[in-house]
């Protein structure tokens, strides 16, 4: 596989990663339709998702980096209010501090699973007639969610069982198709939280997991040259690309959720995944 090949799946990855259409889904698709017709495969997506989740470090920095900071200092803190002048570092039930745990505990359910089950991930979950299924589901799960969700919920009013339900949503992105940012906002909009709320928490909770997931890949693919079709110097440009493409989607779509509805992505997952099942159907694509 050429460079400009990986050039292009970093371009699509960065494009896809943050709207509830699925990344690893097009990277699968797309992959089919390159010169050399190869799915890029488990490792690469990864990888190539350390570029996007890059982008959420630095678009939420401000974000991240006072809830990494509070939540350490919320170890440091006695019994006592502000006022009582009992407090030694951040009191624990801060809302920062909260965030902190609830992105931890969100992150169990698909750490476990990813653990458990990377023969399914690098197998069974990318057949083509799988992807197909998903995006069309799982759209349509998004536009109930977004069109029923009361839309009332803001971040502050997140609780620990609301977390651990984003968590579960974020554990079946796993699948190839049903997007990680996509099932976590569904999640939040079914429980509901308002759009951009729903889609900040997503983002959050995406980058221990993704970065997890990146890193362990990284190393799979040092340790096991041959883990991916892409070279090492190919990866890494994608992975950059990534990036730069990913940091302008996600300003974007924070500001269009701020006003307008997820309709348009339901419509494209159900157009995308409908014209994968005609082009299975007909022979034209090889399900593995």
């Amino acid at each position: 596989m050429s460079l400009l090949e990986a050039l292009f799946l970093g371009l699509i990855q960065g494009l896809t990663e943050f709207l509830p259409i699925s990344s690893s889904a097009h990277l699968r698709i797309v992959g089919e339709f390159l010169p050399s017709a190869t799915d890029p495969g488990a490792t690469f997506t990864a990888i190539t998702q350390l570029g996007t989740e890059l982008a959420v470090l630095i678009y939420f920095w401000k974000d991240i980096s006072r809830i990494i900071g509070k939540w350490f200092r919320s170890f440091g803190a006695r019994g006592g209010s502000h006022s009582e002048g009992g407090e030694r570092g951040i009191p624990r039930n801060d809302p920062d501090v909260r965030m902190g745990w609830l992105i931890i505990i969100g992150t169990i359910p698909i750490v476990l699973v990813g653990y458990f089950a990377q023969e399914y991930i690098r197998s069974a979950f990318r057949s083509l007639w799988l992807v197909a299924i998903v995006l069309i589901v799982f759209g349509i799960i998004l536009g109930l969610a977004d069109w029923l969700g009361k839309r009332t919920r803001e971040l502050n009013d997140l609780t620990y069982p609301h977390g651990l339900l984003y968590g579960a949503a974020q554990m079946l992105a796993l699948i190839p198709g049903v997007s990680r940012s996509g099932a976590t906002t569904t999640m939040g909009l079914a429980l509901g939280y308002t759009r951009p709320a729903a889609a900040r928490f997503a983002f959050l909770l995406a980058v221990p997991a993704v970065f997890g997931s990146g890193f362990y890949e990284l190393v799979t693919a040092i340790r096991e040259p041959g883990s991916s079709p892409f070279t090492g110097l190919e990866i890494a440009a994608a992975t950059v690309v990534a990036f730069g493409v990913g940091l302008a989607v996600i300003a974007g779509l924070m500001a269009y959720i701020s006003k307008r509805s997820f309709l348009p992505f339901v419509i494209y997952r159900i157009l995308l995944g409908g014209t994968l099942l005609v082009l299975l159907s007909t022979g034209v694509l090889d399900p593995l």
